[in-house]
């Protein structure tokens, strides 16, 4: 029953919103050698991995060798296995075990023994390149690797959002209309060459026509205007409906945003497929489909999902890479900048984002390297010109007026707007898919993703603002009028001398008119729209990102707090708010730079970002004097939005799918000691131990197999209980198993030995069987009475998978990832058994 449940959660289980109930677990991970192709029947009640791509075991290529480094992970020979003599330590990149020193699908990785066999590699290399000079061009070429990588990332990155933004431009208008010219045009490259498109109305030229006016002939008129309504709804139907289709048949993990499940995998967890070239594929072609049904999401945060699947793919290309977990989570940390480099066209914000946000491991030399993967990155998306702006975002604007102390107050304003509205979406989302969990919508995602389609499509089609995307919306909302411009939202009355202009080419600031009251109605309309299905359409069973309708919503209550500071500022310039800086005829208000920093305002309640969203949103202006307002909006933001909950919408969704992520940003306060923590408990069975030289083969693959452990540890004898080191479970079957094939007298009465030298056995006793060499010969330490914020400290810093607890060097239990997470989720007042699925 077990493995039926983890292959229909290896098929269905992927996305933010839909995590199984996680049920507890005595230990680690049971079965035998042939199950260790069968993760899903692990609990490893350490953690629950989530790593990059589909590795084949069977392919020496995709495993990594057991490191021969100084935390004793060497291999022995097959020849020196069979305990004639003493064994003979094997270079690992000569003579590798397949599967040794690999890891399980959900598990974690060991971040000290793979840092420990990247430095033993790069000892090797520098070694040997001191004697060839074939050795220093490999030597060299080693160095390099990893620069290159970054290049083929930035540039596979950065064609792919170009092509994804072209895409989706088109699949909108498509929506409204066809370009008679060529239907692959989109709406405003179709009219580019017509000379007969008017100052008005320069979106329509003869070239273009909506379906009404294909269909009937004419573009006026009650029936032309259903048609249309008719055939808007219909594309938003099928795209919608193709997006979950493909999601559901091809590539489970495709769906959603991604940002957590990349948190995890970063934080060292493993989801095999998760970063896979099947989801890679899915996920461009759904992302495009999703955001032109005209669904309330965005292609940022996806972007970062497809970042991270080509660098883990690239990653192939290099051995560095391939075979090291803890090098490719440093590609993929940089990766995460790049995806955030090509969706707004922040490099450097993207740097910031994947540092404060996603990484879990920072190191420099990841810093320079992820800038120098943005940068490659944004050139080619600048190459591309997916907008035809000569601009990497839509929604790129310059603003010219300054802007004044009092105006401080309203911007503080916006930031306690943007943290109540973040409080209650995660709050709203959160309820909505624990109900989408719980009850039978969970069962027909096909079905859920085509009523809100239809709904979105059946409410937004008559108001232009909601019906337009997302960051055609954003893009009119942070415009700052001048004279050229015909929107509604510049429908003010003119001034009787034109003459009277503001800086630049903006206009001073003027009465409303009747264009900008119709505006405004609908843009409050728009408002309460977003606002609600946003909070249903996140983490439905397609791409949905969540930056574009965060900053939609902050944007649209910015700019109606900008227009009313606007007409306050004009009726009432002689009162003391404004005298001395608003004279008539100046343009003192810019309700663009409202909208700007609501967006940020409502996107820092959501995400909790703060020094990466302020320079993202200054990249995306261009102006070094907003950055005060910014950061004003963006702290009150934060601050309004903690004081209903400390958790972000990622890391909530992290913890709704029960995945063991150790959150950096949590504080233990609690006075525990590790003895409180760890198992065995009183009422558990006494901790099972493997004895360093008086256990036979047929005993220990017994235990192995009577056990539901990924690791044991190993103690001198039964009475003794010292410890001598700590051996996982998949690396003694796969050495038990490697040794009755390749070895010679290797039975089930063979003595495993674990230390340097066997004893003397009997002349007729088999060979013994030494596999000191998979041991960890260090394994992490504490005493009982180490208090749990220390212990909670070294899990977080040094990434462990387990933790031995000794008493005056004797072995009396150990602590693992998932124990601290339970431990953590009761003093919170939450299930202990919702962590870690099943």
């Amino acid at each position: 029953m077990s493995q039926f449940v983890a292959s229909l959660f290896k098929k269905y289980k992927a996305c933010g919103d839909k995590g199984f109930t996680m049920m507890e677990n005595p230990g680690y991970i049971s079965g035998s050698f042939d199950r260790l192709h069968h993760p899903s029947d692990d609990d490893d009640d350490d953690m629950v991995d989530i790593a990059g791509a589909t590795l084949d075991f069977s392919s020496s290529d995709d495993v990594p060798p057991l490191s021969s480094g100084n935390r004793g992970m060497t291999t022995s020979r097959a020849a020196g296995m069979n305990g004639n003599g003493p064994s003979k330590l094997v270079d690992p990149l000569e003579d590798p075990v397949p599967g040794l020193g690999t890891y399980e699908d959900f598990n974690t990785i060991d971040w000290v023994r793979e840092k420990s066999k990247d430095r033993d590699r790069h000892r090797e290399i520098t070694k040997k390149s001191r004697q060839s000079t074939v050795a220093l061009l490999h030597s060299v070429s080693d160095a390099f690797s990893g620069w290159l990588l970054m290049l083929l990332v930035g540039l596979m990155s950065g064609a792919l959002a170009g092509g994804i933004d072209i895409a989706a431009h088109w699949l909108t208008d498509m929506k409204d209309g066809v370009c008679l010219i060529g239907f692959w045009f989109n709406h405003e490259h179709c009219c580019w060459t017509s000379n007969e498109t008017t100052f008005q109305e320069r979106d329509r030229c003869p070239q273009w026509q909506s379906w009404g006016e294909l269909i009937t002939g004419t573009s006026e008129g009650a029936f032309a205007y259903v048609v249309n309504y008719l055939m808007y709804i219909l594309w938003a139907l099928l795209f919608s409906f193709l997006a979950v289709i493909l999601v559901r048949a091809f590539a489970p993990y495709a769906c959603g945003s991604g940002i957590p499940e990349i948190k995890t995998i970063l934080s060292g967890f493993i989801i095999r497929g998760y970063l896979g070239k099947w989801t890679l594929i899915i996920k461009t072609i759904t992302l495009v489909l999703a955001v032109s049904s005209g669904l309330s999401l965005g292609k940022e945060g996806p972007l970062v999902h497809v970042a991270c699947c080509c660098a883990n793919i690239l990653c192939h290309l290099f051995t560095k890479y391939r075979k090291n977990e803890a090098k490719r989570r440093e590609v993929l940390s940089a990766a995460a900048a790049v995806g955030v480099s090509v969706a707004f066209g922040a490099p450097i914000g993207g740097v910031l984002f994947s540092l404060e946000e996603v990484s879990y491991y920072f190191p420099l030399k990841t810093l320079w390297r992820s800038f120098f993967a943005a940068l490659v990155a944004a050139f080619t998306l600048r190459s591309i010109n997916p907008f035809g702006n000569s601009r990497l975002v839509l929604f790129y604007v310059e603003f010219h007026a300054p802007w004044h102390l009092v105006e401080l107050a309203p911007f503080i304003l916006l930031g306690i707007f943007g943290g109540l509205w973040g409080a209650l979406f995660i709050r709203a989302n959160i309820a909505w898919c624990k109900i989408r969990k719980s009850t039978r919508l969970g069962h027909y995602p096909v079905i859920e993703v085509l009523v809100v389609a239809a709904l979105t499509a059946l409410v937004a089609y008559p108001n232009s603002y909601t019906r337009m995307s997302g960051a055609e919306l954003i893009s009119e909302l942070f415009n700052d009028c001048s004279l050229l411009d015909s929107s509604q939202l510049c429908g003010y009355k003119q001034p009787a001398n034109t003459s009277e202009t503001g800086v630049g080419n903006s206009l001073a600031d003027r009465p409303a008119g009747e264009g900008l009251y119709t505006a405004l109605w609908q843009l409050a309309l728009a408002l309460v729209f977003k606002m609600m299905i946003t909070v249903i359409t996140f983490g439905m069973k397609v791409p949905s990102g969540l930056f574009i309708p965060s900053m939609a919503v902050g944007a649209i209550a910015g700019r109606l707090l900008g227009v009313g500071m606007e007409q306050l500022a004009y009726y009432n310039h002689d009162s003391f708010i404004f005298k001395g800086w608003c004279s008539p005829g100046a343009d003192c208000i810019t309700p663009g730079l409202y909208a700007m920093v609501g967006a940020a305002a409502c996107l820092g309640g959501v995400t909790r970002m703060t020094v990466s969203l302020v320079v993202i949103m200054f990249e995306l202006t261009g102006g070094l004097e907003y950055i005060v307002p910014l950061m004003a909006a963006t702290m009150t933001s934060k601050w309004v939005a903690d004081a209903f909950g400390r958790e972000g919408i990622y890391e909530a969704h992290i913890r709704l799918n029960g995945y063991p992520f150790l959150e950096p940003k949590e504080e233990f306060d609690h006075s525990s000691l590790a003895v409180d923590v760890m198992r065995p408990r009183r009422s558990d069975p006494a901790l099972a131990v493997l004895t360093q030289d008086g256990m036979t083969v047929g005993e220990v693959e017994a235990l192995v197999e009577s056990t539901h452990y990924s690791g044991f540890p190993v103690v001198v004898s039964p009475e003794s209980q010292r410890l001598v080191g700590f051996v996982l479970r998949r690396d003694l079957l796969i050495s038990i198993d490697n040794a009755r094939k390749r070895q010679e007298g290797v039975v089930s009465a063979s003595t495993v030995v674990f230390t340097e030298h066997a004893l003397a056995q009997a002349a007729d006793a088999p060979p013994p069987l030494r596999l000191r060499g998979i041991m960890d010969l260090s394994p992490f330490t504490v005493t009982d009475h180490t208090p749990m914020d220390i212990t909670v400290d070294i899990f977080r810093k040094l990434g462990l998978r387990q933790c031995l607890v000794t008493h005056n060097g004797r072995l009396l239990g150990i602590i693992t990832k998932k124990d601290i997470l339970k431990h953590m989720a009761q003093i919170a007042n939450r299930d202990p058994d919702s962590i870690l699925f099943n």
